[in-house]
């Protein structure tokens, strides 16, 4: 099981889209209609093998518009891909996890977890036919060429009013090993990623930020200097959330 697509919520689509991905260098994004369905616009970006998306509301009382409401832009969803999706529901069917939406598709096999029974964030089960695939990142996506193709989403963290606690459960919920003391938080092991728990501030509980591995660290930083977006070293300030970067293999 590992982090597939990390997914922002915005108020402005076009703006934070064209800013990311002059921030990256990512190529142009693929516009998915069939996020109409929950009453958003999306902007989604091959990011190496993975996929970076923002989504906007164009309609009034959807899930991300009331979290935008809540917390201000920010991250809103966790997609993992597992190599086992029917391991997956069996688990959660026992364990009395609900879904809030589920497809069944030639290409993918999805479910959205219930925020409440597994705490933090929307988190999606997928699996792609084949595992390389990913329809949700378009029909022409290809991995990014040269060093770009190897720059990773390595972790995300979440605010959380009892890390532990929260941290447990995920682990419970996705089927993994118990959570190691990490900081002042917790850490819950995937294969080559991780999701880490720390105490909420006033915001509340949800995703507080990201570590990305990028091709081109130092130009990465430059151009946030050059658009003045808030930095402290290696951590940006961007779209609510803290981004940690460092260097890609």
């Amino acid at each position: 099981m590992r982090i597939r697509q990390i997914v922002f919520a915005a108020q402005e689509l076009q703006r934070n889209a064209q800013g990311l991905a002059e921030l990256l260098g990512l190529d142009p994004p693929f516009r998915d209609p069939g996020v109409a369905e929950f009453g958003l616009d999306n902007a989604v970006f091959v990011f190496g093998d993975q996929f970076i998306e923002i989504v906007s509301p164009v309609r009034t009382g959807t899930t991300a518009g009331r979290l935008l409401e809540r917390r201000g832009d920010g991250g809103y969803m966790l997609i993992l891909q597992t190599d086992d999706f029917e391991r997956e529901r069996v688990r959660l069917d026992a364990l009395g996890v609900r879904r809030v939406w589920a497809k069944n598709l030639e290409d993918i096999r999805a479910m959205h977890l219930h925020p409440k029974d597994i705490g933090g964030t929307i988190v999606s089960i997928d699996q792609p036919l084949p595992a390389a695939a990913w329809r949700w990142g378009g029909p022409d996506w290809r991995v990014q060429p040269g060093r770009r193709g190897a720059q990773r989403v390595l972790g995300l963290c979440i605010e959380a009013l009892d890390p532990l606690a929260m941290a447990q459960r995920w682990a419970q919920v996705l089927g993994r090993p118990a959570p190691a003391a990490e900081g002042s938080g917790w850490r819950l092991a995937l294969d080559t990623c991780w999701v880490d728990f720390v105490p909420a501030g006033a915001r509340g509980e949800g995703i507080a930020g990201y570590t990305l591995a990028v091709a081109d660290l130092a130009a990465v930083l430059d151009r946030a200097d050059q658009r003045s977006v808030p930095r402290q070293g290696h951590r940006l300030t961007l779209l609510g959330t803290h981004i940690d970067l460092q260097a890609s293999a």
